[in-house]
């Protein structure tokens, strides 16, 4: 065997291997975003529902007392007026 050929063998089947890990790797940490990716979504939808019915309760809540306090300010009105 050639000296050119040791050198070009000892250099490249080291780049090659290293190379081929890199592209593992990298499909690896595609595949984890993705997973992590849909977790997130999944968990903020979740957030987002509970948000809103928490909004909704709160909001039916001002509405109740918007009603009390119209009633109580059409009856001031009505006893201010006769």
């Amino acid at each position: 065997m050639n000296p050119n050929s040791q050198v070009l063998l000892s250099v490249g089947i080291p780049t090659i291997a290293v190379l081929v890990g890199i592209l593992v790797n990298n499909r690896q940490i595609d595949a984890l975003r993705a997973h992590l990716d849909d977790k997130i979504d999944t968990r903020f939808n979740a957030l987002q529902e509970m948000m809103n019915a928490r909004f909704a309760v709160a909001h039916e809540a001002l509405r109740r007392v918007e009603g009390v306090l119209d009633a109580r300010l059409s009856r001031l009105e009505e006893e201010r007026g006769r």
